[in-house]
């Protein structure tokens, strides 16, 4: 079963999973576009500010109306996005839950930076203990413009009468904590987290969608296949750069708009890419010899699943973060949007075309990928650790969050 708002229900029940409805009048029908075309108007810092008072707000949704609901549907255990703060619900019930991170993992480790910032790790010495310092104080300084968040948090477990979070990892799961980013994608530290599990990405073809797409229209040259995703996709002059840059290249270039624009809005573009709406974004990446990326993680995972190197334009959110690691890994470049012009993303899909390095390391982490199967490694996971806890003799009282350091 799924606890969402209004607009999930269709989607969710289409794939055949129990839903209850949560935050029926905070989110009634239609909320989530809205949301998503002011979040696609948004750069930079502006992104990760509505981000936050976002999930601020769906947070006072979620533990207002989470209990009852939970109660009502007799769950035995939970899943809890990372973001979304329902492992509350769970330590107010007792509840056993299990944390899943789909943009890369929440760590309090100053070797890795912080999820949204596109920086190196701080392994080893030297220079890095330079860079431990930037990620220490960049954690520190993220927990700060989080506090909004763990007031509103803290005032419903002390209400309930549980201990109050001290910093963002206290809200993860003390059973497992599951993440879809490959472990091939990680940055490498001295350690890792014993309940962390790197399983690779949630891909699951069977559930997309239907698009329809002209594919007589694509003409044999290399493909280029650009998407800045579904919630950050409303920048004209993004578009209009991609396509510049790739007009004097020996390619074809379709570019999907993910519902954030109109295709009018475009007006005559250089190159006379194949612009469309929607794309069935799976079957043109396994065509692709390039895609052009936000670096939002779906797009980055399933580039990679089909061993695709990626140029990567990172926004805000996780984004910076998961063109990071791409870049650390060999398997593409980046550009960033506030340095965003014509000529270098020209360079950088030249370089990821002609140079095979960056086939190469996708490909690499396209056999990892392979041989992990995330998706099934995700649910045996989930599986085994549910029943060693059922196997378990029952707490006295319900198990707290505790400091995971």
């Amino acid at each position: 079963m799924i606890f969402g708002i209004a607009d999930t229900e269709a989607r969710v029940r289409a794939a055949g999973i129990e839903f209850s409805l949560i935050g029926q009048e905070d989110y009634p029908p239609g909320t989530l576009d809205k949301l998503d075309r002011r979040l696609s108007e948004l750069k930079g810092l502006e992104v990760f500010r509505f981000t936050l008072e976002r999930i601020k707000n769906t947070t006072h949704m979620v533990l207002r109306d989470g209990p009852e609901a939970v109660r009502r549907a007799g769950v035995e255990a939970l899943l809890v996005d990372e973001a979304d703060c329902g492992g509350n619900v769970a330590d107010y019930l007792g509840l056993p839950f299990i944390s899943i991170a789909v943009i890369p993992p929440m760590v309090w480790d100053n070797q890795l930076p912080p999820y949204c910032f596109g920086w190196r790790a701080g392994k080893g010495v030297g220079q890095a203990r330079l860079r431990r310092l930037r990620n220490e104080i960049a954690m520190r300084a993220l927990a700060g413009l989080a506090s909004p968040l763990f007031t509103v948090v803290n005032q419903y477990r002390r209400a309930w009468g549980i201990e109050p979070l001290k910093q963002w990892t206290d809200a993860l799961s003390t059973v497992a904590q599951i993440a879809q980013l490959p472990v091939e994608l990680e940055f490498e530290i001295d350690h890792r987290h014993p309940l962390l599990h790197y399983t690779g990405p949630f891909i699951d073809a069977d559930q997309r969608p239907t698009v329809d797409f002209e594919w007589e229209r694509l003409d044999g040259r290399p493909l280029v296949y650009a998407s800045l995703g579904t919630l950050q996709n409303g920048s004209e002059k993004v578009f209009r750069t991609i396509a510049e840059a790739c007009a004097s290249l020996p390619v074809q270039l379709v570019i999907s708009l993910g519902g954030g624009i109109d295709r009018d809005r475009l007006g005559a573009l250089h190159g006379d890419p194949l612009v469309v709406r929607y794309a069935p974004q799976l079957g043109l990446v396994k065509r692709a010899a390039v895609v052009i990326t936000h670096a939002g993680i779906n797009t980055t995972l399933e580039a990679l699943s089909e061993g695709v190197p990626l140029v990567c334009i990172p926004i805000g959110n996780d984004q910076p973060g998961v063109a990071s690691r791409v870049a650390m890994r060999g398997a593409g470049l980046v550009v960033p949007w506030h340095r965003l012009h014509a000529k270098r993303l020209r360079a950088a899909v030249r370089a990821v075309l002609e140079e095979a390095s960056y086939r190469r390391a996708a490909q690499g982490l396209k056999a990892s990928m392979l041989q992990t199967d995330g998706l099934n490694r995700a649910a045996d996971i989930i599986e085994d650790v549910l029943k060693i806890r059922r196997e378990a003799p029952e707490p006295r009282e319900p198990t707290l969050v505790r400091d995971l350091g």
